[in-house]
């Protein structure tokens, strides 16, 4: 099966978010499943910079973008470590730029920028020597290649009898922007309709992708339920919901070669299963140190990765913080970077606290792989979460994630009920309420079971022995794209 994997950025060359995870490890995982791969990513300034192997390959062509037709070079280079063509869209108006958005504010030209793109990547399979079989594209910046292929392009030899698969990351990134900027599509006006392309006045990208698209994904069983109504959708359940039918949730995988505790760079130890309590104290050492400490505290250690935003329940974690931290019960480690007044918070709570909290504001690396091995309990406790890779990576370490009950994270975390702990199956802990309340009874909850040593070992072994590689998401998507095949394109 020949797959041309479409995204806007991918691990190594470009990334903002999980989207990059996902386009840099699936088509490695497609291709150990015998898929033939090609990835096509816009040539930012990032991107070359990485000082990978990237060369041109002499083929250029214009791109019709309403009255103009900017031109289009591409670039060539191997997904790292593997057999994956990846080409690169190079346009310097387009792609030489500081971010791939844009900084606080996104770019006033990015419906340009990603209408080229879309068009210059169907341009660019019709020029390959075979057809493919499916295009699998990513997110709202990619939305018009569906569109494309069935409108525009449905007669070229290359894709016309390939079946087209959306994928959704997050429901709260759709690409809307100004009616006028129809006229740079190409398509015709008769498509900018409520049922197709526009969304209360404006251009929808996503939208666009999700009604041409023959298949939909989005990244968890859960949230692809979520999005069917009310307010996961926003405002598109409707139209997720009439689709119902073609739209599958599967988890991201994780890359288990970077996240592993057995071969881990970043950690002083390695360690597996058998030896986790000694792993984890030599990290526990280790983070002490990194942070001023003289010795590692005998508390649990709870910990909060990731984004300090409102979807990921920062406020939560402050509020848990202020509330947990004098009762001498653990000692609270924050490592993230975000909004400012969240940071200002955190500085605040961390300096009432000496000794029991430390706040890293920024992010680094290698100190996150530190943290989760040396966290007994890492927080997740997110508003809305299509995926989550935090807690796939702390029941790696053996550390046991507390979670909202949302999205991905209940998909991927078994709750510690009597039954779940009788069955062997318990991986973590869930609350439901979006309010710091339940959050902290569920941290209690956790703390009270860290008590039983014999209790909580068993939830770290089962939580190791978890499978969230990437070798299981991907048989997914080959059963997806495989059903794609089988039935005729969305007229």
């Amino acid at each position: 099966m020949r797959v041309l994997e479409v995204a806007s950025e991918a691990v190594p060359f470009a990334k903002t978010g999980g989207l990059a995870d996902v386009a840099g490890a699936l088509p490695e995982a497609l291709a150990r499943l015998g898929c033939e791969v090609t990835l096509v990513l816009p040539a930012y300034r990032e991107a070359l910079a990485k000082g990978l192997p990237i060369e041109p390959t002499g083929l250029e062509f214009e791109v019709p973008l309403g009255t103009r037709r900017p031109v289009a070079r591409i670039l060539r280079c191997r997904l790292p470590g593997s057999a994956v063509t990846t080409l690169l869209v190079a346009n310097d108006e387009f792609f030489d730029r500081q971010a791939l958005y844009g900084g606080a504010e996104d770019y006033p030209d990015n419906a340009q920028r990603f209408i080229f793109f879309s068009r210059a990547a169907i341009e660019l399979a019709c020029r390959q020597a075979a057809p493919f079989d499916i295009i699998h594209c990513h997110d709202w910046q990619t939305g018009l290649v569906p569109a494309y292929q069935k409108i525009l392009y449905h007669a070229a030899p290359a894709v016309a009898r390939a079946r087209t698969v959306m994928t959704i990351h997050n429901m709260a990134y759709q690409g809307l922007f100004w009616h006028w900027d129809m006229l740079l599509t190409g398509l015709d006006w008769r498509y900018f309709n409520w049922q197709q392309m526009e969304f209360h006045q404006q251009l929808n990208l996503l939208k666009t992708g999700l009604v041409f698209a023959d298949a939909l994904t989005t990244v968890s069983p859960t949230y692809a339920r979520e999005i069917q109504q009310a307010p996961g959708g926003r405002g598109l359940e409707g139209l997720l919901a009439a689709r119902a039918a073609t739209l599958s949730g599967i988890v991201n995988g994780i890359d288990t070669t970077a996240w592993n505790p057995a071969t881990d760079p970043h950690i002083p130890r390695p360690y597996g299963e058998q030896d986790v309590g000694e792993g984890k104290y030599a990290a526990r050492v280790a983070l002490a140190a990194r942070l001023g400490h003289a010795a590692p505290d005998a508390r649990p250690l709870v910990a909060f990765v990731g984004r300090l935003a409102e979807q990921k329940g920062v406020d939560l974690v402050v509020e848990l913080i202020g509330r947990m931290a004098g009762t001498g019960r653990a000692h609270f480690v924050v490592l993230g970077t975000g909004d400012p007044a969240a940071e200002e918070s955190l500085r605040r709570v961390a300096a009432a606290f000496p000794g029991t909290v430390d706040v890293v504001i920024g992010f680094d690396e290698g100190l996150a792989h530190l943290v989760q091995a040396a966290a007994d309990i890492v927080l997740v406790p997110s508003r809305f979460e299509p995926c989550g890779l935090t807690q796939l990576y702390a029941q790696r370490y053996g550390a046991i994630p507390v979670v909202r009950a949302t999205g991905g994270l209940v998909d991927t975390v078994v709750d510690a009920t009597p039954e779940a702990i009788r069955e062997g199956r318990a991986t973590g802990f869930t609350f439901g309420a979006c309010e710091a309340g339940a959050l902290v009874h569920a941290v209690e909850r956790a703390l009270d079971a860290h008590a039983d040593r014999g209790l909580w070992l068993s939830f770290v072994a089962t939580a190791m022995r978890q499978d969230w590689s990437w070798d299981t998401s991907a048989r997914e998507y080959l059963r997806v794209f495989e059903r794609s095949l089988a039935f005729p394109p969305t007229a």
